[in-house]
């Protein structure tokens, strides 16, 4: 449905003012022409907007498939929409497009007013969904839409409930479990202090949680090879690198590992494809765009990569028709790694370059980075 066509742009102007590339290329885009431009593919942002802002409606329909089986982890899956969105638009246009603080309609309550709904009072933390069981995970996810939405300050959001429940769940060596069933995973580490760290509780006289303690145990699930594992003992993941060493960055604590040794086992994850995968011998997967770049960031090591292939790589995995980004080339889109492509192309800078509107993502957080700065929030980073 599309019209095959070359495209010199010299004499294209609007106004009687010139257009840059990036201008060009989303003028044609939206008219729904495909340009033909050598290897280069272009970024699809009116249709990755649409995909986003559609997934709501899509999911609650009663015969939704994706929405039964992903139920569990609509709080997770609401904050990487609007997370994504948010590097794409300015507040203000998100709050418009995804009724984050006015309900778009009647039939569905306000994000915020679903994210308390989602809110356990009787331990302080938030489910996935509306009734389903508190845990660190969906915490988190909680909090950083209400840091985006800028509702922090919201009378029925008791951070130190919020903190004594995250508390309770760090254990006596410095781990933490994700729920009151005791599952111990290094993700759990980072949810904790990061959730704290955005409510204000963690950089304070009076820390809720023992933080060097929770820095040792993150340096004690170190391997041989420089990575992290879940636990002790187990196996590197980019991943779990990620959580730990936002972990760490929260804990200012980057001097307790060999940042080089790790940064060499990341930068092995470039694949042939340009794309980065999450151990050896997997496949690439757009997801590690975020995980690995991300912890290169925080170290200042990203030029150990080739960005322009990894670039190419994100780019190619996009859906050209109805918008959103796969795991690698000619899969299905969803919204975990259209949000995770995209914060890949925000560290590499790439999105700025298209154009100087584009939010960044903070590589700690994972949240724009004026929000980061609203909020005064804190990290330890390398340069």
């Amino acid at each position: 449905s599309y019209v095959p066509a070359v495209y010199f742009f010299t004499n294209l102007r609007i106004h009687n003012k010139p257009l840059n590339r990036a201008q060009i290329i989303n003028f044609l885009i939206k008219r729904k022409v495909f340009i033909i431009m050598g290897d280069d593919v272009p970024f699809y942002h009116a249709r990755h907007v649409s995909y986003i802002t559609s997934l709501a409606s899509k999911l609650d329909a009663k015969n939704s498939y994706e929405g039964s089986v992903t139920e569990h982890l609509r709080m997770s899956g609401v904050y990487w929409s609007l997370a994504a969105l948010s590097i794409l638009k300015s507040e203000e246009e998100v709050d418009e497009m995804m009724g984050l603080n006015k309900a778009l309609n009647e039939t569905r309550p306000s994000i915020v007013d679903w994210v308390f709904m989602c809110y356990d009072s009787n331990v302080g933390g938030f489910g996935g969904n509306i009734g389903h069981d508190a845990h660190l995970l969906y915490t988190l996810s909680a909090v950083q839409i209400l840091a985006i939405a800028n509702r922090l300050d919201d009378e029925r959001l008791d951070k130190k409930k919020v903190g004594v429940f995250v508390a309770s769940l760090q254990q006596a060596d410095g781990s933490f479990a994700g729920d009151v069933w005791g599952e111990i995973d290094t993700r759990f580490s980072y949810c904790a202090l990061s959730t704290l760290s955005i409510l204000g509780l963690l950089n304070n006289d009076d820390p809720m949680i023992d933080v060097d303690l929770a820095a040792e145990y993150v340096v004690s699930c170190r391997n041989f090879d420089g990575g992290f594992g879940c636990i002790p003992g187990a196996e590197s993941h980019a991943g779990q690198i990620f959580c730990c060493i936002g972990a760490l960055s929260l804990a200012n604590a980057l001097d307790t590992f060999d940042a080089e040794l790790l940064s060499w086992w990341l930068c092995e994850r470039q694949c042939d494809s340009g794309g980065l995968n999450g151990r050896p011998e997997k496949q690439a997967d757009v997801c590690y765009s975020w995980w690995i770049l991300s912890v290169l960031s925080i170290l200042g090591r990203v030029d150990w990569i080739n960005c322009t292939k990894l670039v190419d790589f994100i780019l190619k995995c996009q859906d050209d028709e109805d918008g959103g980004i796969a795991d690698r080339p000619d899969d299905m889109a969803d919204v975990y790694h259209t949000f995770f492509g995209i914060c890949g192309l925000s560290l590499m800078g790439h999105l700025q370059k298209l154009e100087s509107s584009y939010r960044s993502i903070d590589p700690v957080y994972a949240l724009p980075k004026d929000v980061v700065e609203r909020l005064k929030l804190k990290s330890q980073m390398l340069r």
